[in-house]
This record gives structure tokens, C-alpha cells and sequence, in this order.
């Protein structure tokens, strides 16, 4: 009887392991504990970047053997989960690779400054747009391998600007005073509203202060920059003076964002350039946009080029480091030819600069007229102000939320400012 049921535990513990997911297994793997040759990465968004990973596996030509495991998940979800193993201090099954939202990425690095691996050695600094790298790297020592940029754009309808008297040269390298001039005048003659905000979602207000090289923080990363902060107070009255012209409309999603579009209900978007595959997937209105850099604000030393979004990838200081920087170093860190082939088979543009005299750069797009705005994109990029994204991008801009109504609701922006400051510093003590 004994020996009975010991073989009935045998066989059940063998079914557990066979069935305890494919995940758990692989994410060994990408530890070296199976296969030393199989990396794993942790990504989201399999049309973009997850397509872009398997372009890197398919594209690689090092002298060492990879084999690329790529788990799915959603950004929370890998946010939530590299909190929690990081804090343990295991790093059990954690990812060789993992894509960081910039925003994020000072508040891993800061908090686990031994988890990951230093790439300062894979890459040349100078190939990368300036504000990328600042947001990889931590005491002088870069950590993020920069992947897609989120440069700004102001995409606009020429022929509902042309119906209201207006050119595509006209809404070029302007600031945003002129494009609340300029808006009244076409929401007047055509009825239709210049753009849509979230009001909790303030990304209109990140692109605003980055023209002007301003962040939530100061240079440190780390103290609150609220009061007394000329960009924000003047993002903020633009703000406020788009809503109340009428020529801002109020979206509470980003599927209600793509409606505004696909039902012609405003004349520009004023976005990152990821949501290109977005407008040209309402294919009659081909020939129909066009996109100029994103308005600047009126403060010194402001510019028309901005931010909004982006990752970049980054290797946990586990087995399988030294493969998984060599993958990254041999595509994403010095091929042109693996960036043409990014940008013709998935439409993302990368940060790496050399690319961009290649020739699928330099495509003339239809749906835009004819616009090489792949090029335009890449020469923004390189004009966008750094900044240290910090790592509480996302505490105060909750903060920002509540003080963004108190400010439409009458309350002066000194004092709106000010209990933004005090409450950032008490939070993030």
C-alpha cells in the first residue's frame, strides 16, 4: 500500500511541475538555470514593442548563440511585478531584459541601484538623443538601452485649416499663444475644436514644460519644482485659456482621443508620435493631415520640441547579462540597418541618431502629403530639451489633477502652485 501511494505522489508532483505554466519556466531560463543560450523579456504591446524584440532576435548577428523568450505583460502588471521581486532582494524570477517607461525608470534605479546592469560599455552616449540617455542612467553610469522616442508632434488637418484661411506654414514653430489665436479663428469658421485634453492624464502639460526644459522636479530628480515654476504656471494658463476659448475639448479616454479623430470632430492632435498608426488607420482621410513640431511656450529659452512617452530597455544584474547586453548592443545600440528595418515593418522610431540618414527615413508618406515625417520626427527629436524624469512623475501628477480643477474653478495659480509644492513635499518625504 505504501509503495502504491508513493507512486501516486511521484506521478502528481511530476503533472505539477509539467503544468505549473510556461511563464515560471521560461522566466528560469532567462536566468540560465535551463538553457544558458535563452534570454527572457519582460514587454508590452506586441505590434510595437514586442514586434520589435523578435525583429531584434530575427536581426542579430553577434558571434554568441541567442535565443530570445518574450513574455507578454501589461505595463502595470510589470511595474507591479519588479516591485515586488526587487524588493525581496532575490531576484527570483526576474527578466534578463525589461522595457521601462522613461518616466519610471529614475524610480527603479534609485530604489535598486544594484539590480541592474551597467551598459555604459554596449553604447555610444553621443548615437543617442541627449534627454534618452539622461533618463538611462544613473551616476554616470548608463543603465537603459534607449528604444523608441516619444517626440512630439503637431498634427494638424490642412484642409480644415484651409477653410478657415489658414496654411500648415502658418501653425509652424509657433507658440501657444498663437495657436489659441489661430484657434478661434477656425473653431469660428469651421466649428470644429482645435484639440481634446484628459483632464487626468496631464501629458498636454508634460510636452508644455518640456519645451521650456522643465520637469516636475528640479535637476536632483527628487525635489518637488512646483511653486514658483514660470513653465508650469504658463502651461497651466494655457491651459486654462483653451478650455475656456472653447477650443479644447475634454476626452476621458484614450479610445474617446481616437473617436475625436475618426469622426472629424477636431483639427489637430497634439501628441507623441506613437499615435501615427493611429490616424493613418482612418485611411479616406489620406492626404488630409500633416504634422509640424509641437507648439512651445512663451517663456525663455522654450522650443519647439517636446516629449510625450518612450521606453528603453534595460538587463537585470543576473545570469544571462552579459547575452542579454550583447543582443541589445549588436541591434538596438549600433545597427542602421536593423532601424530601417524598425521603422518600414513596424512603424517605431528609435532614438538612435545614425539611423536617421538611412533611407526608410527619408519615405515620403501619402497619408501625410507626401511628408517625410519620419525625418521631421527624427530631426525634433534630436532639438528636445533634457530633463530628469525622476521617479515621481506619477505621485505629482496625481497632486496636479486636483490642483489642475481648483485652478479652472477660479482658485489664482500662485496658490495653486504653492499647495501642489507643500503637498508634493510632504508625500515624498
Amino acid at each position: 500500500m505504501k509503495k502504491i501511494l508513493f507512486i501516486l505522489i511521484a506521478s502528481i508532483l511530476v503533472l505539477a511541475a509539467c503544468s505549473s505554466g510556461s511563464k515560471e519556466g521560461k522566466e528560469s531560463e532567462g536566468n540560465g538555470k535551463k538553457d544558458p543560450n535563452t534570454i527572457t523579456a519582460w514587454a508590452w504591446d506586441p505590434k510595437f514593442n514586442i514586434a520589435a524584440l523578435k525583429l531584434a532576435e530575427e536581426k542579430y548577428s553577434g558571434d554568441e548563440e541567442i535565443n530570445l523568450d518574450i513574455i507578454e505583460s501589461g505595463q502595470p502588471d510589470i511595474v507591479s511585478k519588479l516591485n515586488t521581486g526587487l524588493s525581496s532582494g532575490t531576484m527570483k524570477g526576474m527578466p534578463n531584459l525589461v522595457l521601462i517607461e522613461d518616466y519610471r525608470a529614475q524610480s527603479f534605479l534609485q530604489a535598486y541601484p544594484d539590480a541592474f546592469y551597467d551598459l555604459s560599455d554596449y553604447i555610444n552616449p553621443d548615437d543617442f538623443a541627449k534627454y534618452k540617455i539622461e533618463s538611462a542612467s544613473l551616476d554616470g553610469k548608463i543603465y537603459g538601452l534607449p528604444f523608441d522616442t516619444g517626440v512630439a508632434g503637431l498634427y494638424v488637418r490642412t484642409d480644415m485649416l484651409e477653410e478657415a484661411g489658414f496654411t500648415v506654414e502658418d501653425f509652424t514653430d509657433i507658440t501657444w499663444d498663437e495657436f489659441i489665436d489661430m484657434g478661434k479663428e477656425v473653431k469660428e469658421k469651421t466649428g470644429k475644436q482645435m484639440l481634446t485634453v484628459d483632464p487626468n492624464d496631464l501629458g498636454t502639460i508634460r510636452m508644455m514644460i518640456q519645451t521650456a526644459g522643465e520637469w516636475y522636479l528640479k535637476d536632483d530628480g527628487t525635489t518637488p519644482n512646483l511653486a514658483g515654476n514660470e513653465a508650469m504656471a504658463d502651461a497651466f494658463r494655457v491651459y486654462k485659456t483653451m478650455l475656456d476659448e472653447g477650443i479644447a475639448g475634454i476626452h476621458s479616454d484614450f479610445s474617446q482621443l481616437l473617436a475625436t479623430i475618426g469622426e472629424e470632430k477636431v483639427v489637430t492632435v497634439a501628441q507623441g508620435n506613437w499615435i501615427t498608426p493611429s490616424i493613418t488607420a482612418e485611411e479616406e482621410q489620406s492626404g488630409k493631415w500633416a504634422v509640424v513640431p509641437i507648439p512651445r511656450l512663451n517663456v525663455p529659452n522654450a522650443v519647439n520640441a517636446s516629449n510625450l512617452g518612450g521606453s528603453s530597455f534595460y538587463v537585470l544584474n543576473i545570469d544571462g547579462k552579459e547575452k542579454a547586453a550583447e543582443l541589445l548592443s549588436n541591434t538596438f545600440g549600433s545597427s542602421e540597418d536593423f532601424y530601417q528595418d524598425l521603422v518600414s515593418e513596424i512603424g517605431a522610431i528609435g532614438t538612435y541618431i545614425p539611423a536617421a540618414k538611412g533611407e526608410a527615413y527619408k519615405e515620403k508618406v501619402e497619408f501625410f502629403g507626401g511628408q517625410e515625417t519620419v525625418a521631421d520626427f527624427s530631426e525634433w527629436m534630436e532639438e528636445i530639451p533634457g530633463v530628469n524624469y525622476g521617479m515621481h512623475t506619477y505621485a505629482i501628477e496625481d497632486i496636479l489633477v486636483a490642483e489642475m480643477q481648483n485652478y479652472l474653478n477660479g482658485q489664482d495659480i500662485k496658490e495653486v502652485l504653492d499647495n501642489a509644492q507643500k503637498q508634493a513635499e510632504a508625500q515624498l518625504k
